[in-house]
């Protein structure tokens, strides 16, 4: 199930989420295996990452900096793919996104994208989507204490 799907029919970002990393396990069941995946006409590419709800709180958060025509940066730890988007690159005069990753590859990759108008909202829709394929089912609190919510 895609989580982010930005495509110009060129140009493509996408977040693919896979499922559950460890299901039933409490501390880590709330873990979605997930991979990125990039295409152009010059480079195409496959990263595999793992999501946690904090990281979907964030890319919520993200998408009404987005709206609001605001540059987002999610992800941006040295152990995840680093993911820019620019509602609005003037360079390009289009939508654009980097894509980075720091931590095995080192490989970078820009990709101006000639979206629809409302992929902002489509995105929502992708996020809800995932939300609701996946509700997050563990409660951590205090830090390291783990319980199924009730």
């Amino acid at each position: 199930m895609e989580l982010i799907n930005l495509s110009d029919g060129g140009n493509s970002f996408r977040l693919r989420v896979l499922g559950r990393q460890s299901p039933g396990l409490l501390h880590l069941h709330d873990r979605l295996d997930a991979e990125v995946l990039v295409a152009s006409s010059f480079v195409s590419g496959r990263l595999a990452m793992t999501l946690v709800p904090s990281d979907l709180e964030d890319w919520s958060r993200a998408l009404d900096l987005l709206a609001a025509g605001q540059d987002i940066r999610w992800r941006d730890d040295d152990h995840s793919p680093d993911v820019r988007i620019q509602p609005y690159n003037e360079e390009h005069e289009t939508a654009a996104v980097h894509v980075e990753d720091p931590s095995s590859s080192c490989v970078s990759v820009f990709l101006p994208l000639n979206l629809e108008e409302g992929w902002i909202d489509e995105q929502r829709r992708l996020l809800d989507l995932v939300r609701k394929e996946w509700p997050s089912e563990v409660l951590e609190s205090p830090p390291g204490v783990y319980e199924w919510r009730g």
